[in-house]
């Protein structure tokens, strides 16, 4: 029962952000209007709304809102697994590398003035190859605790590929790249387009699936090692998959808003008072939840100033406090 009405609030959350990110704003669509549109969409009948109306929903706010659901969903989703793969509530999902590899890929790009598209291909390769190497050297350095080597590891290539951003910046353009690259890195869906879902849409949903469908034994990663392997668990393997997929969904997402933090560490443990520590219940939770999460952020994003906020900035602002409250109410859902 617990299960059934935490998922509840988390999809009343989803639905709630949705209403509102379409009802606010300089050019507000009301529920009203958005329901039409979406009845004509479906049915292909004439909507009767005006041009301009069209135009907000489908070519501007429609993308950016789908692009922060399926952000939230994907960061929620792999600091999930990463938690409880690493049996760690204050991992997030760039511990193995992917964020800083990527950013690395983003910067590289705008350093040569590479297109939009050729950014983000970049970044997410960087956030790939990142991880890869970090697991690939995790691999060769056996021996001792396996999950204590990949994490050591991801934290000191994660340093080195910090330090190669900072030289990127301080080789960079003053005037016109350096700015851009600090914009990037502080994350933000403002110019999202329906081209721009595509590349997102697609890796997203096929690290969810697996890790969707991996859920079932995901419970027994978070045992020990020599326990998973008496209940039969293949946890090499397993954890090689469940990495990949997270890794695949955090580099998607990273290429395509920025480097936003925290939504990978607030999410998980909110879900997890919500719904209990069982992964089949909190893996579908976290992603619901963090799509409503970082939908509400993006509205406070564009709305709170005359400027928009960007995310990375809005995510601590917001995530600190609430996390700090989080540990004291619900520390014991992670038991």
């Amino acid at each position: 029962m617990r299960g059934a009405s935490g998922f509840a609030v988390a999809v009343a959350v989803l639905l709630a952000g949705v209403v509102v990110a379409f009802a606010v704003g300089r050019f507000p669509i009301g529920p009203a209007d958005l329901l039409t549109a979406l009845h004509a969409a479906v049915t292909g009948t004439p909507s009767g709304l005006p041009p301009a109306v069209e135009t907000v929903l489908w070519q501007i706010r429609g993308p950016r809102v789908l692009a922060a659901v399926l952000v939230g969903a994907a960061l929620a989703v792999a600091g999930t697994a990463f938690q409880g793969l690493f049996r760690n509530p204050l991992v997030s999902p760039d511990i193995l590398g992917a964020s800083s590899g990527a950013a690395l890929g983003a910067v590289v790009g705008i350093l040569f003035s590479l297109s939009v598209v050729g950014i983000q291909a970049l970044a997410f390769a960087g956030g790939l190859v990142a991880v890869a190497a970090v697991y690939a050297i995790g691999s060769a350095l056996r021996g001792g605790d396996t999950i204590l080597v990949l994490v050591l590891t991801g934290v000191v290539v994660g340093a080195l590929l910090g330090a190669g951003v900072g030289l990127v910046k301080y080789l960079a353009d003053p005037y016109n790249q350096l700015p851009a690259m600090t914009f990037w890195l502080l994350g933000s869906l403002s110019g999202t387009a329906p081209d721009d879902l595509v590349p997102l849409l697609g890796p997203v949903l096929a690290g969810t699936l697996v890790l969707l469908a991996l859920r079932w034994r995901m419970n027994a990663m978070s045992l020990p090692e020599e326990e998973a392997r008496a209940l039969g668990v293949p946890t090499g393997p397993l954890r090689a998959a469940v990495v990949a997929a997270a890794t695949l969904v955090t580099a998607a997402s990273v290429s395509a808003a920025g480097i936003i933090g925290w939504v990978g560490l607030v999410v998980p443990h909110l879900a997890r008072f919500l719904v209990g520590p069982g992964f089949p219940r909190l893996l579908p939770t976290a992603a619901v939840l963090g799509g409503g999460y970082l939908l509400v952020i993006d509205t406070l994003a564009r709305t709170a100033a005359p400027v928009e906020i960007p995310l990375g900035i809005l995510t601590a602002v917001v995530g600190t406090p609430f996390f700090i409250a989080l540990l004291r109410t619900a520390r014991k859902g992670w038991s």
